[in-house]
């Protein structure tokens, strides 16, 4: 059995990982700690989050490091503020016993001078953001011509960040003699330049497969049609009482909009996106790591470096366009060897993309049947007798209190009691659930629907001022109709989404209503134009954007614009 004395760590460093409750090296540190604590290779690691990366490099370099020295000698780089704080804070446990070890810690957001000033006093480990660290080293306050260490942690993250350009200039400012650990989940073509530029035959570590999911987390979906994905989301909740999880969404507005809806319907939920303050978004992160708040509502944007532990779900209110983001999405739930379940809310045109994600992650998705009324209320009433049952009875505190509470109640006999304290917590679901509905989508109906009634029904064709580059896909494409148009559900024919504009087709009945129910509407932003458009003819794949479809853009067509803007 390896151990971490085996591996040739210092007394100081096992002494101090054992406080921690370190019994055994996770298989990335078995792997990573020899390689550098050998010191001739650089090394590329791949590993999901949550397998004990920190501890894998900052163990070799903390043994290794010039602790009487007052010259840079690590540097360290990661996607966000968050996880900055994290690894200082790791680190800094890890050298509980060793003497001298300063690290300081530099991100946006947070003073620069504080930081400045803990860089002039010296120190051997600098853990920083990209933005930050190039600002300070434009500032000529942080030297690296001294380093021995490069570490990039999640490295594919501050790419997806678009960090790419910060990178390059910070990279380009080290010497040519150090050792450079890359640290990754997946190894996209970005990662790979990186490493080709600046890596010096680089070793590979991996554990599981390259860009896979990881073992322990299953993976289910729920099919439903768009308008049902809240009432799917909350019966989701409501099945799992228990629930300490993220919900991603696509944008902004939805995620506020998912966030204020939950909170309305008392589930303990908030929202974690690009509009929030450093100060707001603290505050928001520090609830959630207490448990305060069970569902995180966010983009992935928001949520990039976030690490936290013990998520027993990832929720995808939208499946994300790049299956490598479907990954990391999963990876935030079932660590350091725990379980953890990934869902997905999906509606029938994305099945070929559940094919997809299975091909992506090597397992199999299981489709799960939205839960009815009878299921969570048995689900619930079991939850809340648990927790009568597991309850801890403080007597000194009830003990003034007893003989009124018996006088008051002495006329119910013991049925009757139990049924009262049952239903002050459980009224609401009854009442809630006596007439829920079927939220499933039948999918052998929905698809000889399809096939039967199409190619007689009547569509009318619209032009919408939003593609891709805005964030629209086609399942967002359908939920901001339905969202937004009263009656019942919108059906849809074919929909196009382009870079800069896109089209879709919905029943001729519903055409009128369409457009004055998406007057003025927003999306993520951007303010939502929609105009009815000719019949397509066949795209010409070689064509410019412009021309890709002949006579259908419509007349007087607007740009889109951001809040605010006024239309040209």
């Amino acid at each position: 059995m390896n151990t971490f004395s085996s591996m040739g760590l210092a007394p100081e460093l096992i002494r101090a990982i054992e406080e921690i409750g370190f019994d055994s090296p996770t298989p990335i540190q078995q792997k990573a700690i020899p390689v550098i604590l050998n010191g001739k290779n650089d090394l590329v690691v791949l590993a999901q989050t949550g397998t004990g990366k920190t501890a894998a490099f900052g163990l070799p370099i903390l043994q290794m490091g010039d602790n009487n020295g007052t010259k840079l000698q690590t540097l360290v780089l990661c996607p966000t503020r968050e996880l900055c704080m994290q690894i200082t804070r790791e680190i800094n446990k890890y050298a509980a016993y060793i003497s001298h070890v300063k690290i300081t810690a530099v991100y946006g957001g947070a003073s620069i001078s504080n930081q400045i000033s803990a860089l002039r006093n010296g120190c051997q480990i600098v853990v920083g953001t990209p933005g930050r660290v190039l600002d300070l080293i434009k500032r000529k306050v942080l030297h690296l011509n001294h380093i021995r260490w490069m570490i990039l942690d999640e490295a594919d993250e501050m790419l997806n960040m678009g960090f790419k350009d910060d990178l390059d200039a910070i990279l380009s400012e080290t010497p040519k003699e150090k050792q450079t650990l890359l640290f990754s989940a997946t190894m996209p073509s970005e990662v790979a330049r990186i490493a080709k530029t600046y890596m010096n035959n680089p070793e590979e570590v991996s554990v599981g497969t390259r860009n896979a999911g990881a073992e322990n987390i299953t993976h289910e979906y729920y099919m439903v049609h768009a308008r049902d994905r809240y009432p799917a989301l909350k019966r989701i909740a409501d099945m799992n009482p228990l629930v300490y999880g993220i919900v991603f969404c696509r944008t902004r507005t939805e995620t506020k909009e998912i966030a204020d809806k939950l909170m309305q319907d008392g589930y303990n939920a908030d929202a974690l996106h690009g509009d929030l303050s450093q100060a707001q978004r603290d505050y928001v992160m520090n609830r959630f790591r207490l448990k305060n708040i069970r569902l995180l509502v966010a983009t992935d944007v928001a949520a990039r470096g976030l690490d936290v532990q013990d998520l027993t779900h990832v929720i995808n209110y939208n499946l994300p366009d790049d299956p490598e983001i479907y990954v990391h999405r999963s990876g935030r739930t079932g660590r350091a060897g725990k379980s953890g379940v990934s869902i997905s809310l999906i509606h029938t045109r994305e099945t070929s993309r559940i094919k997809e994600l299975e091909r992506k992650v090597k397992k199999p998705f299981e489709r799960k049947m939205v839960p009815g009324g009878r299921e969570i209320c048995e689900k619930q009433l079991l939850g809340l007798v648990e927790k009568i049952e597991s309850t801890v009875v403080d007597e000194t505190q009830l003990h003034k209190y007893l003989p009124w509470i018996t006088e008051k109640l002495e006329w119910l006999n013991r049925e009757e009691l139990i049924k009262r304290f049952i239903s002050v917590e459980f009224n609401r679901f009854l009442e809630y659930y006596k007439n829920a509905e079927d939220l499933n989508v039948d999918q052998t109906k929905s698809r000889n629907k399809a096939n039967a009634g199409d190619t007689d029904k009547s569509y009318a064709r619209f032009h919408i001022n939003l593609g891709t580059k805005h964030g629209l896909s086609a399942s967002a494409l359908i939920s901001l109709v339905n969202r937004n148009c009263h009656g019942k559900r919108v059906e849809f024919g074919k929909i196009e989404i382009l870079r800069n504009f896109s089209f879709f087709e919905v029943d001729q009945s519903r055409a009128q209503h369409l457009l004055t129910d998406m007057e003025n509407k927003e999306f993520d932003g951007f303010g939502v134009v929609i105009e009815p458009s000719a019949p397509a003819e066949r795209p010409d794949k070689n064509a410019g954007t412009k021309n890709r479809f002949r006579g259908e853009i419509p007349q007087g067509k607007k740009k889109h614009k951001k809040k605010g803007q006024v239309n040209y």
